[in-house]
């Protein structure tokens, strides 16, 4: 009993918390987004770039497939998805039918992406010979100039 009027005289004591206090934990949590905002912006832009990269590499490899079966030279993404060799080309989907004949894979040249661009939110890829080994060479960030070439793959951000 001696406990429980303890705590109610503690309670009726306490007061809320001051004006100054408030202002500091504002200000506490206005640091944290400042830092947190841009990361996450980077984290999702480098996103973007890996998810091109991947649906890249998944059109190469759709058009090794193709190559197998058909002992072909050169083969476009529109080929390659009116004979089911590619169900879901990912971030090429959104590209116009004349631009899915732009893009094209060859094998005389080590099965390199010949040509294509590919836009995701402000971010673009275009692939001039481009093999599965220079793309995975790319890193996911674009650099702060906004361009980046290496072997084949060159970023722009719009």
């Amino acid at each position: 009993m001696r406990m429980k009027k303890f705590l109610q005289k503690k309670l009726k004591e306490q007061k809320g918390m001051t004006l100054i206090e408030l202002l500091a934990v504002i200000v506490i949590i206005a640091i944290i987004a400042a830092i947190a905002i841009p990361a996450i912006g980077g984290i999702i832009e480098n996103s973007r770039v890996g998810a091109i990269k991947a649906d890249a590499i998944n059109v190469i490899n759709a058009a090794k497939i193709y190559q197998a079966d058909t002992n072909g030279t050169t083969v476009t993404l529109t080929t390659l998805e009116s004979q089911g060799y590619i169900d879901d080309a990912g971030t090429f989907e959104n590209l116009s039918a004349a631009d899915k004949l732009n893009v094209k894979v060859d094998f005389t040249g080590g099965n390199a992406l010949l040509s294509g661009n590919n836009a995701d939110d402000g971010i673009v890829l275009t692939f001039s010979t481009a093999s599965i080994a220079s793309i995975n060479g790319l890193p996911n960030g674009t650099p702060q100039g906004g361009t980046s070439t290496p072997a084949g793959v060159t970023v722009t951000k719009r």
